[in-house]
């Protein structure tokens, strides 16, 4: 039997996903790889091949899959291009290798062409070429971190208590991304999946309002919501210091890691209706609820989404 290999095990995703699988698949079954070697060594002490890997470089990637059977790739934290290609060398290398399924972290209605989301377009990019490799997948579409929305709130908490976003009355069913790893580590462990497209959801649709009125309740906050406009919501975060897109230098100790054209795209996604997947396939797939958005607030030093910017050159 084959391996099982988890990618992106210096991000906090991945990170989370490896820190599940040792706990569910036997160490000698394990292939770690990252970017950043340190983030590795703990791995390595337990006995877990590990290999540093830079997929913008596809060189010796098929050597570092050789003995998987399966993969798991964390998507890129960056966007267009350059993620594309990254994602290539990934794929490629594992058709080289002949691995035999891939695991892909994607979004929510990726494939839907009237989906305004930035985001989106690398993703569906990555699950079509997948396919035309000839891989077989498990391709896990995320909604939304709540942890995004915990660490918003609480800057807004923190300023003039007005959340502003162009979301409207838009629904979300907000998955931790600690759930998201949980759902990466069980569906590289698993067996029962085939050419399967699963979307990763939390346990409640709800509105922007709704979000926010949960964390006042258990905060005692009193944060309200103003709808903007799509020019407005821009310009909220370039007054923050987030740029545009991935490729812009983010202002120092900001807590919004993500690009403006990223979130604003999506937040317009979700004020048309177009993220608002709801199943159960969480619950299929780990055979566990997954966590509420209430528990997040009430835990909330637990779920801050942190940073996301690529080490990588």
């Amino acid at each position: 039997m084959g391996k099982l290999l988890l990618t992106g095990v210096d991000g906090n995703l991945g990170g989370q996903a490896a820190e599940y699988l040792v706990n569910l698949v036997d160490r000698d079954r394990l292939i770690f790889c990252a970017y950043n070697p340190a983030s590795l060594q703990k791995y390595a002490e337990m006995g877990i091949e590990t290999h540093v890997t830079n997929f913008n470089h596809i060189d010796g990637l098929a050597e570092a899959f050789a003995k998987a059977e399966k993969v798991a790739l964390i998507s890129m934290p960056f966007v267009g291009e350059k993620r594309q290609a990254a994602h290539r060398n990934v794929v490629d290398a594992a058709k080289q290798a002949g691995v035999k399924q891939l695991v892909y972290t994607s979004l929510v209605n990726a494939a839907d062409e009237t989906n305004p989301s930035v985001e989106k377009l690398d993703h569906v990019y990555t699950e079509d070429y997948v396919k035309a490799a000839g891989l077989d997948y498990i391709f896990l579409r995320n909604s939304q971190y709540a942890e995004a929305m915990v660490t918003n709130y609480f800057t807004y908490a923190k300023s003039d208590g007005v959340l502003k976003n162009n979301q409207g009355d838009g629904k979300m069913a907000y998955i931790s991304r600690k759930d998201c790893a949980k759902a990466v580590a069980y569906a590289l462990a698993s067996t029962d999946y085939s050419q399967a497209t699963l979307n990763i959801n939390g346990p409640e649709l709800m509105t922007m309002t709704d979000f926010i009125h949960i964390g006042n309740e258990v905060t005692g906050s009193a944060v309200t919501y103003q709808e903007t406009t799509d020019e407005e919501n821009y310009a909220v975060f370039d007054a923050m210091g987030v740029p545009r897109t991935t490729d812009g230098v983010f202002a120092k100790g900001s807590e919004a890691p993500f690009s403006s054209e990223g979130m604003v795209t999506f937040g317009q996604a979700i004020r048309m209706g177009k993220m608002d997947a709801f199943t159960d396939d969480f619950k299929k797939l780990t055979g566990q609820d997954a966590l509420t958005v209430r528990h997040m607030f009430e835990h909330a030093d637990e779920f801050q989404v942190g940073e996301r910017h690529s080490q990588d050159q």
